[in-house]
């Protein structure tokens, strides 16, 4: 009996020191794995936080991409309402030049010059004319005023050249065919001749220069 009770007694037994050294390492077990706990915690919070940031800035850049594109979608919309009748408006035009050639070619026919059929026509082919220019200007069609200007390339575009004294050189004096713009852009140039000085004229500029040098 005494033998048992005194392996009980060894057994259950354990030296304070050891005691202790069980403790302080399960202590620092339980620290360390609360530590890693935290920083598992914190690598979460962060890698949630990125994510906040990320989302936040793709949708900015929607939010952005989708106003540039209701811009865009709005210019077009515009341009379409001011310039969608460029393409008829430039075809249209072909009716005033027919209109313009069939006059001249009635004007010049000898059979009918000076003679009532040809004055009623030209009356009704006028009255055609101002309706479709009448037409063009209540959609913001106007021809272009050239006569007595001088040429400018964005509006003109000169096909010759006519000696004339009395005008400047580069004055448009001769309109081949009427150009047009609607509302701000150019449907099409005039077609012009401008005035030039007489080849006479500066070569005797030129020996009247020579004569005063002389003298």
């Amino acid at each position: 009996m005494e033998k048992e009770e005194n392996l009980k007694t060894d057994t259950n037994s354990v030296p304070e020191e050891n005691s202790e050294d069980i403790k302080s390492d399960i202590d620092k077990e339980n620290f360390n794995v609360e530590k890693e706990d935290s920083d598992k915690d914190e690598t979460l919070q962060k890698t949630s936080e990125e994510k906040i940031i990320e989302l936040e800035d793709k949708l900015a850049r929607t939010f952005a991409e989708m106003e540039n594109q209701r811009r865009r979608f709005e210019k077009e919309k515009e341009e379409a309402y001011e310039y969608g009748g460029y393409a008829f408006a430039k075809e249209a035009l072909n009716l005033i030049d027919n209109l313009e050639r069939s006059k001249q070619i009635l004007k010049n026919d000898q059979s009918l010059k000076d003679s009532e059929a040809l004055k009623k026509i030209l009356e009704h082919l006028d009255v055609i004319n101002k309706d479709l220019m009448s037409i063009f200007s209540k959609n913001n069609i106007n021809p272009i005023e050239s006569l007595n200007k001088k040429l400018d390339p964005n509006f003109h575009q000169a096909m010759m050249e006519i000696e004339d004294e009395q005008k400047d050189p580069g004055t448009i004096i001769q309109e081949i065919q009427k150009g047009f713009m609607i509302k701000d852009r150019l449907l099409r140039p005039s077609l012009v001749g401008v005035s030039k000085k007489s080849e006479n004229k500066d070569k005797k500029d030129e020996k009247n220069e020579e004569n005063k040098d002389d003298k």
